[in-house]
């Protein structure tokens, strides 16, 4: 059986992801059968989840999966931590679908709310109480102070929270030692921190020494179960799927459904030089390519590998896999890396411009048919794409963004990236 419960804020900025990694550590430390989650679009904070746990982490995504896919994601054994994205009631237009609450209402789990209150005192009262009664169906079942000033700050808080009778999980200190480093995506990633396991530990501890653990531990209450596992079909039966700190960006629910009906994943480094190893497909996800661009450009070998590749079997880019594909990148400093040439396809981070958003996508032609939910988020501007479309797309409040990405011969790609397949 699998127990859970959500980990949520009031904003962006609150520190809910450094206090779920600490409890994630923390109770792994004490020997609980604990893995995260994390709701929405995320790559980077699931990688985090992972190391802190040694378990696997999916992404639940409340606005691009049917409620089957979420509760068969979320099935297992041990007790579930689920990480909100933005604040508890943030979501995509018009409705806000998509935000961390339509989980906690779908599995009807407790939320823990994590508010920083570096800058408040019985104003803290109001605000976990308009939380607490907005929705019946999302229960407020403990809060956990963050970035208190003193120990006395911690007192006036617990006081003026104390009327609500909603348990006080604890009061984290400020630490700035605590904070991560990050760039224009999110959060530097995990596998390049070289004291992640440092700092995990230091978030435990400081969790540890703060936090009510096994209060949490009781909190937390049933997941549904559910016997149908949707799957989405692979795209070819052997996939050669690029993946190092510049491509970093896969759901591993999509590598996972494809691996369970039978496609064999092969991993390479392009930024190692290595070339695609025989597959029917080529993978190129997204990440930071732009970051990398100069070796990028330098490892001739695996360009010329992904070339003779595109002669005789597909090859396809999403977002940053899709900026390599093209003829040049340019780079922040307005440096042009001269890319794959197989698609007529320029783009630049010289003048960046934040392109963000859930999509609705149709596949004109290629490798992934049918309808998908996809989301967007890039600062590279488009300075030419020529050629074939490969997607029709919609944002979330169906708004149309014309034709997406590009198709030539058994190359593909476009800046979507793939959620989940809509149900026909």
């Amino acid at each position: 059986m699998t127990t859970g419960l959500l980990i949520a804020a009031p904003a962006s900025g609150s520190g809910k992801t450094t206090v779920t990694l600490g409890i994630l550590r923390a109770l792994t430390r004490h020997g609980v059968p604990v893995r995260g989650a994390k709701s929405g679009p995320d790559y980077i904070d699931p990688r985090f989840h992972e190391a802190a746990t040694g378990r696997s982490c999916v992404n639940l995504d409340a606005w691009a999966m049917t409620p089957d896919r979420l509760t068969s994601l979320a099935s297992g054994n041990g007790l579930l931590i689920v990480e909100g994205a933005m604040g508890l009631f943030d979501g995509a237009p018009p409705e806000g679908k998509g935000a961390c609450a339509d989980l906690a209402r779908l599995f009807d789990i407790p939320v823990l709310l994590v508010v920083d209150a570096s800058r408040m005192a019985g104003s803290v009262a109001p605000l976990v109480a308009g939380f607490a009664h907005h929705d019946p169906r999302v229960k407020i079942a403990g809060v956990i102070l963050n970035k208190t000033g003193s120990p006395r700050h911690a007192e006036m808080l617990a006081r003026a929270l104390a009327p609500l009778n909603i348990p006080l999980i604890g009061s984290l200190p400020r630490n700035t030692a605590l904070s991560h480093p990050d760039r224009h995506l999110g959060l530097v990633q995990a596998g390049e921190r070289p004291d992640l396991d440092a700092f995990l530990d230091a978030a435990a501890e400081a969790v540890e020494g703060a936090l009510d653990l096994d209060l949490i531990q009781n909190l937390a209450t049933p997941l549904p179960v559910t016997d149908h596992t949707p799957r989405v079909p692979p795209p070819a039966q052997s996939l050669a799927v690029a993946q190092d700190a510049a491509f970093a960006f896969t759901y591993p629910h999509l590598l996972a459904d494809w691996r369970a009906q039978g496609a064999e994943i092969r991993l390479f480094s392009p930024l190692a030089n290595e070339t695609p190893p025989p597959a029917d497909l080529v993978y190129l996800p997204g990440g930071y390519p732009e970051l990398h661009a100069g070796r990028i450009a330098a490892n001739h070998q695996f360009l010329q590998g992904l070339r003779e590749a595109a002669a005789r079997r597909q090859v396809y880019g999403e977002c940053g896999g899709y900026m390599v594909l093209g003829d040049g990148l340019i780079d922040k400093d307005g440096v042009r890396h001269k890319m794959a040439g197989l698609l007529r396809l320029e783009t630049s981070f010289a003048a960046r411009k934040l392109h963000l958003g859930y999509r609705h996508a149709q596949a004109v032609n290629g490798p992934f048919p049918g309808r998908w939910a996809a989301h967007e988020f890039h600062y590279a501007t488009t300075l030419k794409a020529e050629g074939t479309p490969l997607f029709a797309a919609s944002d979330a409040e169906g708004t149309d963004l014309g034709p997406q990405g590009l198709i030539s011969g058994s190359v593909a790609g476009s800046f979507l990236h793939l959620i989940d397949a809509i149900p026909s």
